[in-house]
Formats: C-alpha cells, structure tokens, sequence
C-alpha cells in the first residue's frame, strides 16, 4: 500500500504471474550497485554490506518488482566484502555479482520481466532505478524506466528494500521484519564506529598484489574465445559485431566548401547530450538498428547492445538519434528517433539515407548545451555517416 493517493495500480495478473503484486508511479525496478566510481571507496561498499547484513537479520527483501544487482569494479571488491563476512548479507538481499565492469549505468541492467514491461506501458507509468553509477541521462539505464536516481551504495540497497522512491525515511518504515514490526532506515544505517571495525579487510595491500597479479585469472569463457592472428586483421564479412569502417575509405583530403540546398534532419532544444545522439543501451527491435541484426539473422535475445555493437558501423549509424525519448522539434509532441520528409515521419537513419540517395546535405539545429554528457566518439561518427554537414546550436 502506499501513501499517495494517485498510485496506478495495475491488475495484480499483469504484472506478476504469481499474482499479489502492483506496480505503480515511483516504484524502483531496477537496483544497481555499479562499477562507476564508488565501488573504489571501500568506505560506502562495507556501509553498503553492513546494511544489507542487518536487513537479512530482519528478514528484510526487496520487493518482487526490483530487479538488484552488484556490478564491482574488479575482484578486490568481493575479496574485502568476503573477508569483512558481507558477501552472503548482499546476497540475501538481491545483490549477487552479475559481472566487473560497465553495467547498470551504461544501459546493461538486461531486460525486466515481461509482465513488468507489460504493466509499465499499458499504464504509462514513470518507475524508478536507483544506481551508484555516475549517469543518469534520458533512457540511458533502461528505455521503459523513466525516474533514474544516482547515490550511494548503501542507499541503493535501501531504497531496493522499500521498493519505492516516494518514501520519507524519517517518518515511514522501508519494511517490515520477520516478526512483524516496522523497520526504518535509523535501525539499519551503519555507523562510522562499523565501518571501521572491517575497513581493515579492503586496505591490505597483499590482497590487491594477489588479485592483480593475475588479472586474467577465473575467467574461463574469456580464454574460450577465439580470436585470429596475425599482423593484420582479417574483416569478416558475415560479423555482426565488427565490419571494416568506412572512414578511411577515401585518403584525399576534402577541402572546406559551402553547404548549399542543405535539409534540416532534426530541430532540437536545450541539454541533447551524446546519449540523445548516440545510444548505449538496449537496441528497440522495431528501429532500424534492430531491423540491421534481424536481417542478417541475430535472434532479439542476442541484440545486445549500442555499447557492444560499438565496432560496426552499421549499427551504430542506424542506431544515431535514436533515443526513445530525444524530441525532435519538427515534430511538435514526438518522442525517439523520427523526423519529417517531404511531409511525411520517417526514421532519422531512412530519412538520411533518401536524402544522400538524393545528394541533399543535411544540418542539424540545437539550443544550449548540445552534446553534452559522456565522452562518446560515435555522437560525431554517426552524425557524420548520416550525411550531417553541420551542427548548429546556441552552444555546444
């Protein structure tokens, strides 16, 4: 039950096969402990685990509807959560190791549970993610999740426990324990004196000598990878992964001429960042950069993602201005990657196409702040595969 009087709440069959469920406004689906920047201060990992070790006590667990997940950035990490006896609390409470390495924050949360996404769109409702990643731009952690909330480890844990990000921690429980009485986040928090006590388990230098020491280790499906050999690569033709660019296909430098008969492709506002223009996450089956993988016989289940398909630029220019929520002004009240041409709304990557069958360069308009965001080269590479001549914006 929650508090605010408009809470969607959806037919208990169509969000959790198991039923005795509801999904609604605020509700966390996705609870991250990533590998961005925080998973290096030990400090806020051992808080984190502290937490989650009082919780279990309590018989505390994230609701059905929160997808958990601990993303470290190296296997020192889970050496000091073990040492300080943390691991098993975490993963009590949902946070078991996925991975090392870009996770959540960089749009690898994977795909929710069906009658989640189900529930999502049928009620248009705004659910949450909460993460200790360093981004929280527009669709980049999950395209059907629009509230997406950064802090810290111990907070993740805690906001995955109430299930809800509309809640006051000093006046509302974020539970209820096993024998029935409410929980709040006071009884849970560590104090300074607790992480103290096992921050002596992640400042032993020996640790990290032996982890680093072999870096390749425990990895057995990165030694069965296949990979060729010899001075030069050799392209495969049939790879969806990686095909040979075609940036230096001409070595002729192509002096400075006027733009002239251009085409607007896209009327943009403030704040388009480079994950507006060049996505990282999951790829839509229906764009025409999940239509690209689909004709050359990748299952859905094996998209991936923009992030991994980085290395053909196929994809990636299909997939340029195709964020499901970048707004192109042409098309007043439009979300994703659409445009105008010749009066009709066709995909950004279509349209560019026709108009370089058609020799028509093409420009693109902006207000303050365009480009924003992540160091991402692909922002430039893809506009620039799409036949864009120039960006003009109030300020980059």
């Amino acid at each position: 039950s929650h508090p605010s009087p408009d809470h969607v709440v959806a037919d208990p069959s169509t969000v959790f096969k198991n039923g005795n469920g509801s999904l609604g406004h605020g509700d966390v689906v996705i609870a991250a402990i990533t590998s961005c920047t925080n998973t290096s201060n030990p400090g806020v990992m051992l808080a984190a685990g502290l937490l989650a070790k009082k919780a279990a006590a309590l018989g505390l667990k994230p609701p059905a509807h929160v997808k958990t997940s601990l993303g470290p950035g190296s296997r020192a990490v889970t050496e000091y959560l073990n040492k300080a006896g943390l691991m098993d609390a975490l993963e009590q409470v949902g946070f078991s190791v996925v991975g090392y390495g870009c996770t959540t924050c960089i749009g690898n949360s994977g795909p929710l549970k069906p009658e989640i996404d189900k529930a999502i769109a049928d009620h248009d409702l705004v659910v949450a993610s909460v993460l200790s990643g360093n981004r929280n731009f527009e669709a980049r952690v999950h395209q059907a999740v629009k509230a997406n909330f950064l802090m810290s480890p111990p907070l993740v844990v805690a906001f995955a426990l109430a299930g809800r990000v509309d809640i006051d921690f000093e006046t509302e429980p974020l539970g209820t324990s096993q024998d029935g009485q409410p929980v709040f986040l006071k009884d849970l928090w560590p104090s300074n004196e607790d992480v103290a006590a096992v921050m002596s388990t992640a400042t032993d230098p020996a640790a990290y000598r032996k982890i680093y020491a072999d870096v390749g280790a425990d990895n057995p499906l990165w030694d069965a990878v296949s990979a060729p050999t010899g001075m030069v690569y050799e392209w495969d033709a049939k790879s969806t992964y990686i095909q040979q660019p075609p940036f230096f296909a001409e070595q002729q430098a192509v002096a400075s001429t006027s733009i002239k008969s251009a085409r607007a492709l896209a009327i943009f506002g403030d704040s388009v960042t480079t994950d507006h223009i060049s996505p990282a996450g999951g790829i839509k089956p229906t764009s025409p950069a999940g239509l690209y993988p689909t004709e050359h016989g990748v299952q859905k289940v094996d998209f991936n993602s923009y992030g991994a398909r980085r290395g053909n630029h196929e994809v990636m220019m299909r997939g340029t201005f195709a964020n499901v929520r970048i707004k192109n002004l042409m098309i007043p009240g439009s979300e994703g990657g659409i445009t105008l041409k010749g009066g009709e709304q066709q995909a950004i990557y279509d349209a560019a196409m026709a108009y370089q069958a058609e020799g028509k360069p093409l420009m693109i308009f902006a207000g303050e702040e365009y480009g924003t965001g992540s160091s991402r080269d692909w922002a430039a590479k893809g506009t620039t595969l799409l036949g864009v001549k120039a960006v003009v914006a109030k300020s980059f």
